[in-house]
């Protein structure tokens, strides 16, 4: 009788643990957009004009992104007090299905940008992400590729 107890307690116990497993591979997977997000580099493409930014060096510039909403901030670091002065900063919302990433920005520091969606084909590589796409907006006369490398901050 005590054997057929045991049994049936260890039974029981793998059992659920068993189903807890299937709850988790359930819960995954997760979205690797989710984070905080550094621009290392910039580069536009408009016409036959390429322009490449080091968000290295005298700028900083980061992407925060949760389940639903994206927000962005970036600066110069000499306090605007040169040449190279700028602020920028915006949020919105987005949706992410396989590697299209499409923003729809809401707030921006820039107001005619808001109310746009742009949509961008995204790259995972250990920690790093490549957003590539096209920003379009005809009102502004803007129409070119935009390609960002970020750095995933821990």
């Amino acid at each position: 009788m005590k054997l057929l107890t045991i049994a049936a307690f260890v039974l029981l116990t793998l059992q659920g643990c068993e189903l807890n497993q299937e709850k988790d591979k359930a819960a995954a997977p997760e979205n690797p957009m989710i984070g905080t997000w550094e621009l290392v580099t910039g580069t536009t493409i408009q016409g036959k004009d390429t322009t490449t930014t080091d968000y290295t060096k005298g700028k900083k510039f980061l992407k925060i992104i949760n389940d639903t909403h994206f927000s962005f901030v970036g600066h110069d670091l000499s306090k605007g007090k040169d040449t190279a002065a700028f602020y920028t900063s915006g949020a919105g919302t987005y949706t992410l299905s396989d590697s299209m990433y499409t923003e729809h920005l809401q707030f921006c520091s820039d107001r005619a940008w808001e109310n746009n969606d742009f949509v961008f084909t995204v790259a995972f590589r250990n920690d790093m992400l490549t957003q590539t796409g096209i920003e379009k907006i005809d009102s502004l006369k803007v129409n070119r590729k935009n390609i960002e490398t970020y750095m995933r901050l821990k």
